[in-house]
């Protein structure tokens, strides 16, 4: 089957979506500064890449333990896209870590 499986709502180039593929199979097999370098770079050329954003919030979130990074990206998500039901849910949970003085 040729190209992604899932809808392209934010129309993302055929390059994006390998690009995003790439970073997801580094995070999986534990390359997270292979991943990082990747999704930080298309952040640069997209600063509201809402499935960039996402990435780098989970990754910041579930390999790194950075909640407070993770916040921040689900932050941003939330910013572009108010009704985004995940970013909401998984941000609520890396905020049940941070600590406030």
């Amino acid at each position: 089957m040729a190209g992604p499986v899932w809808k392209n709502i934010y129309r993302l180039s055929d390059e994006q979506i390998a690009s995003l593929d790439e970073a997801e199979d580094k995070m999986e097999m534990m390359d997270i500064n292979g991943a990082e370098k990747i999704l930080l770079e298309m952040l640069e050329a997209d600063s509201r890449c809402v499935p960039v954003l996402n990435n780098l919030a989970h990754m910041n979130g579930r390999y790194l333990s950075d909640f407070e990074k993770a916040v921040e990206y689900y932050d941003k998500v939330l910013e572009i896209e108010p009704d985004n039901a995940w970013a909401r849910d998984e941000r609520r949970r890396y905020q049940r870590y941070l600590t406030y003085d």
